[in-house]
């Protein structure tokens, strides 16, 4: 795969991770090059941008071998293995530690100006550069930003050599990378246009990204959650834009969670509608390790009801569901309650028919989604739709399977819930665009 230039390969970087941005990431670029590719990409998912600045303490009789890394905050990462191996005394480690300082805080001060860090305390945040040939610095910026506090590493790059890839793994949670052809010499061979960054760019390009971070966008406030689920408490993510008239509460399905990447890019296409979302796991960690928990779906039914209740309270707006696979059995039996007052349901690839009897007594308009290649559950939806009373209607995605994964499936599946819910919840304002 050749890119024209940086830009081109943050845009199409910036499809790779879509996925991500119902994490409301924070996005970091590698000085230099690493900056134009990270700005698109920013862009693109509606994330602050900022530059992550590393500096790699080498031996001082081999300078090429790391022995560690500094980042700013004070955040130093030591491989005590290589400091013994390579002999480094504490003479040297404070001599080279002492140069490498100076050398971070003035192109800290050089890029950032009098802009403060963006804060990565318990976020998703994707480390961005242009290619990756040994991998040392990469490596070392993912060490230092989960040291400065992220909860979890993306490490996102065009080009890559899969020997670097596969070591990189180690470092980061997630390797995303575009290409990674196996005669591999030199990132520039990869792009049109491998002109040097210069400092005046990466300058430009974080203070555009400070001054508008969003363009067009309304403001999102997203924030970590504790659902409270009848004195359980469930880990949970809730988003709400600015002026946001309805609220989606997302019932993961069997052996998945809030981080649903699925699920996420479909609460992102939402939240862009001007929806607020609610994404929470169901199960606890210890709960998920019994896989007879995932098909009790009165319980799920009854954890939802109850985080629908801690809602309410938080945000006292109008509240739809959107289930996946048991989820949407779940979401279903929830919505079946004589006094559960929901807007609208969508099932994506779901089992309503594991609802039973309770479908009969839903009143939400409900939306079945299936796809056309994922026939037993299209099936048992087509049974699960002719025992539902209230209105309804089921849409086949031609050609996609279960989870969706084929081109353009998912984007079809978040489309059609949009209009759903905009249709369903447009009293309160919500918009089909």
């Amino acid at each position: 795969m050749y890119f024209t230039d940086r830009a081109d390969a943050g845009e199409r970087l910036a499809e790779a991770l879509r996925p991500l941005e119902a994490e409301h990431p924070v996005v970091l670029g590698l000085p230099r090059g690493g900056v134009p590719v990270a700005f698109p990409v920013a862009r693109a998912l509606g994330a602050p941008l900022d530059v992550i600045v590393v500096r790699k303490l080498g031996v001082p009789s081999h300078r090429e071998l790391g022995f560690g890394a500094i980042g700013e905050g004070g955040v130093r990462v030591i491989s005590e293995d290589i400091v013994r191996i390579g002999r480094v005394t504490r003479e040297d480690l404070a001599a080279v530690e002492h140069a490498e300082e100076a050398e971070l805080a003035r192109q800290a001060r050089r890029f950032r100006g009098d802009r403060p860090r963006v804060a990565l305390g318990g976020r998703t945040v994707i480390v961005v550069d242009d290619g990756i040939a040994t991998g040392a610095t990469a490596a070392a910026a993912c060490e230092v930003v989960r040291a400065q506090g992220a909860a979890r590493v993306v490490l996102a790059v065009p080009v890559a050599p899969p020997d670097a890839v596969a070591r990189l793994r180690g470092a980061a949670d997630e390797v995303v990378c575009l290409s990674s052809p196996p005669a591999f010499r030199a990132v520039g061979e990869w792009y049109r246009d491998f002109s040097q960054t210069a400092d005046e760019e990466v300058v430009s390009l974080l203070a555009g990204a400070a001054a508008d971070p969003a363009p067009g966008r309304a403001a999102l406030r997203a924030v970590a959650v504790e659902v409270d689920a009848g004195g359980l408490p469930l880990a949970g993510d809730l988003a709400l834009p600015e002026g946001a008239g309805a609220v989606v509460m997302f019932a993961h399905g069997s052996g998945s969670s809030r981080r649903s990447p699925r699920n996420r890019a479909v609460a992102a296409d939402l939240n862009r509608a001007g929806l607020g979302t609610l994404l929470f796991d169901l199960l606890t960690p210890a709960e998920e390790a019994d896989r007879a928990n995932v098909f009790d779906i009165e319980a799920l039914a009854g954890r939802l009801t109850d985080a629908t209740a801690w809602l309410r309270r938080r945000a006292r707006l109008p509240i739809g569901y959107f289930g996946a696979s048991t989820g949407a059995a779940a979401a279903l039996w929830a919505a079946s309650a004589a006094d559960a007052d929901i807007g609208a349901v969508v099932s994506r690839g779901g089992r309503p028919d594991l609802a039973g009897p309770r479908l009969a007594d839903v009143r939400a308009p409900t939306l079945l989604v299936v796809g056309g290649d994922d026939t037993t559950v299209l099936d048992l939806n087509r049974r699960a739709q002719r025992e539902l009373r209230c209105e309804n209607r089921l849409e086949v995605v031609e050609g996609a399977t279960h989870l969706f994964e084929e081109p353009g499936a998912l984007e079809e599946v978040a489309g059609l819930a949009r209009a759903w819910f905009a249709r369903y919840l447009e009293p309160w304002g919500v918009s089909a665009k």
